[in-house]
C-alpha cells in the first residue's frame, strides 16, 4: 500500500478517506478483521496515535466494528457501506459539477462531456 499525503489536509483525515475508499471498493470485505493500528501506523509511517484517531472516525461512521481485544472488523452491514458510497458519489459529483459552472459549463455541455468520455473508456 502506498501512501502519499498532502500537507494541506490534516493526515488523520487523509487516512480516514483512505480507508474508507478501501473498504467501501471492497479490498476490505464486510465481516472482515481490519488491520492492527501499529500495523497501519507501520505501513503509512504515521504515529499509532494518529491511526487510532483515524479508526476512530471510521468507528463513528459504522464502517469498523470494536470487538475488544479481539480488534476491529469491517461492518457487516452491507447498507452502511453502501450508504458511505452514496454519500462520497453525491459530494464528490456535486464539487464536480460545480466546477464546471464556476468556469462556464453548461449543463448541456457538461453531459456531452460525460457522454464523450464514456465513449473513450
Amino acid at each position: 500500500m502506498s501512501w502519499k499525503f498532502n500537507s494541506q489536509v490534516p493526515v488523520s483525515l487523509q487516512i480516514v478517506g483512505k480507508l474508507r475508499s478501501d473498504i467501501i471498493i471492497g479490498k476490505y470485505a464486510p465481516g472482515e478483521q481490519f488491520p492492527s493500528v501499529r500495523q497501519l501506523a507501520y505501513e503509512a509511517s504515521v504515529n499509532p496515535n494518529t491511526m487510532q484517531k483515524a479508526l476512530g472516525l471510521l468507528e463513528t461512521e459504522g464502517l469498523l466494528i470494536s470487538k475488544g481485544t479481539i480488534g476491529r472488523f469491517v461492518t457487516s452491514d452491507i447498507s452502511v457501506i453502501e450508504h458511505t458510497k452514496a454519500e462520497i458519489r453525491r459530494a464528490y459529483m456535486s464539487d464536480v459539477i460545480q466546477q464546471a459552472f464556476e468556469i462556464g459549463i453548461t449543463k448541456d455541455e457538461f453531459i456531452k462531456y460525460i457522454r464523450e468520455s464514456e465513449e473513450n473508456v
